[in-house]
């Protein structure tokens, strides 16, 4: 069967599991979970993939909520696709419930589409297809510790879709450090010995001023913004214990480490300035920027076309968030891709509003068509060494490149 065949013989049969895909989609949906707590959808997205025939590792990588999916032979292509299924939390009428706004039911019910899709085709081509659980991406971002324990290693090329207000090909996601500052001084009556105090908010308080300094010295891609935990208990003693967090942004991890390592520096400087300890630490994993390859956005393109897809962009302005799937970027070839949805003007992901439209008509039109470029994307590379070969070289050149661009 030539490939053009082929396609058309997969859109046939993701026509044919339309509703199952829907069906996915809905059940993670009206079964929100937070990070790392996603019992039910991992266990439901799991008992899918055993359906199908898929192998299945859990406690993948030691998250219990991870695990890893394959169908398939070792002798062509090793396809892989990611799946997100956690939750947000603070919505519902008093914002204690948890809520699917950044759309995670879609991209699960599209990357185990595919792979179901894929492997109703298997006789038709060589390699492995696999799909691997992600949990947690709004917070810890395990992905990181994924990339850390070579889980990668043997796997090609990764795909991954989200839900957005404008379909894009060329996604922009920031690197991204957080920190927790903590200062450690003296208490003492602030009025009748204010000079046996030390003030751990007196360092929080430089600590800010140093960072709004830094900013005028910073490329204007760089994002950084905090809040304070701790400030002291009570107006009249001298806080002997303040707080901080911030979260440090760039386009790449190499200009972010330069302005990470000035924002420690501003820390350390605001410790020796009021005579405080200073402990500082890292609260979520760092995330590398997404490094977006031409020859994938190219073959994504085509066969989002091909799906009926229109308007797509392919520039990176315009605002932009941070995700553990940059760090996967850097090691393997990966193609992410933002989905248009139909949503009222300025209705954007983690809004409340947006949970109207990632479990509806318009989300599950949307979904077969995402669906459809994926799989189609993959049987290009799955039925074309010369292909694969070329994305990688590209990818080698660009990695190298970035390395120094800085």
């Amino acid at each position: 069967m030539n490939l053009e065949n082929l396609k058309k013989y997969a859109n046939i049969i993701i026509d044919q599991y339309q509703k199952e895909f829907e069906e996915i989609s809905d059940y993670i949906f009206k079964n929100p979970e937070l990070g790392l707590k996603e019992i039910k959808s991992a266990k439901y997205l799991i008992e899918k993939l055993k359906k199908y025939g898929f192998s299945v590792e859990e406690n993948y990588c030691g998250f219990p909520t991870a695990f890893r999916g394959e169908f398939g032979d070792n002798d062509g292509s090793a396809i892989c696709f990611l799946a997100e299924y956690d939750a947000l939390p603070g919505y519902g009428k008093d914002k204690n419930e948890n809520g699917h706004a950044c759309g995670h039911n879609w991209i699960a019910a599209s990357t185990l589409g595919a792979v179901i899709a894929l492997s109703k085709l298997k006789d038709k081509f060589s390699g492995k297809i696999i799909l691997i659980g992600t949990p947690a991406e709004e917070t810890l971002g395990p992905k990181v510790d994924m990339v850390n324990k070579k889980a990668f290693n043997n796997i090609d090329i990764v795909f991954q879709m989200h839900l957005s207000n404008k379909t894009n090909i060329g996604c922009r996601a920031l690197a991204i450090d957080s920190f927790k500052f903590e200062f450690f001084g003296k208490t003492a009556h602030a009025s009748a010995f204010p000079e046996d105090g030390i003030n751990a908010l007196d360092s929080v308080n430089l600590l800010y001023s140093g960072i709004n300094c830094l900013r005028q010295h910073v490329k204007s891609d760089v994002r950084i913004h905090g809040v304070i935990r701790n400030g002291g208990l009570a107006p009249n003693t001298v806080p002997d214990y303040a707080s901080c967090e911030f979260m440090i942004r760039s386009e790449t991890r190499e200009y972010l480490d330069t302005v990470t390592e000035r924002v420690l520096n501003c820390a350390k400087g605001a410790a020796m300035m009021t005579g405080c300890k200073l402990v500082y630490s890292n609260v979520d994993n760092s995330f590398d920027n997404l490094l977006n390859l031409p020859a994938l956005q190219n073959l994504m393109e085509k066969n989002l076309i091909e799906a009926g897809v229109k308007n797509i962009n392919r520039g990176i302005e315009g605002g932009a968030g941070s995700s553990d799937i940059g760090n996967v970027s850097k090691v393997i070839p990966t193609m992410y891709t933002e989905m248009e949805i139909e949503s009222e003007k300025n209705c954007y992901v983690h809004n409340e509003n947006f949970l109207k439209y990632v479990n509806s008509d318009s989300s599950n039109i949307v979904l077969n068509k995402a669906i459809k470029a994926m799989v189609n994307s993959s049987l290009e590379i799955y039925t074309d060494k010369t292909l694969l070969k070329n994305i990688k070289e590209e990818f080698e050149s660009l990695t190298n490149r970035q390395k120094y661009k800085n």
